[in-house]
């Protein structure tokens, strides 16, 4: 069982920068694959960034490339999601995500956990 929580999010004014943090806990981080996706009202929840386990290669949703950047701190059991130069388009609720066992996944239901969520608003 893998118990996950989202801090960080908030209210930022377009073109700034939030980090988001998701503490893990009940496995290390280094053995299982860690996702953010996000919901926006009215849509489905998408894949934004995803960080593999083992060596740690990063992979991304075209929309957060360049911009969004997701890596890991496993003495600290913790994955990070920052986000420059957000856009009122970014404006959703974020969700960590893991995946045992399992690399590359963008598909939400290839990920066996999830967490509660945290709000992310960029005002125009």
């Amino acid at each position: 069982q893998v118990q996950l929580v989202e801090s960080g999010g908030g209210l930022v004014q377009a073109g700034g920068s939030l980090r988001l943090s998701c503490a893990a806990s009940g496995r290390s981080i280094s053995t299982i694959t860690m996702g953010w996706f996000r919901q926006a009202p009215g849509k489905e929840r998408e894949f934004v960034a995803g960080i593999n386990w083992g060596a740690g290669s990063t992979y991304y949703a075209d929309s957060a490339k360049g911009r969004f950047t997701i890596s890991r701190v496993n003495a600290r059991s913790t994955v990070y999601l920052q986000m420059n130069s957000l856009k009122p388009e970014d404006t959703a609720v974020y969700y960590c995500a893991a995946a045992v066992l399992r690399r590359g996944v963008v598909d939400r239901a290839e990920y066996n956990y999830w967490g509660q969520g945290t709000q992310v608003t960029v005002s125009s």
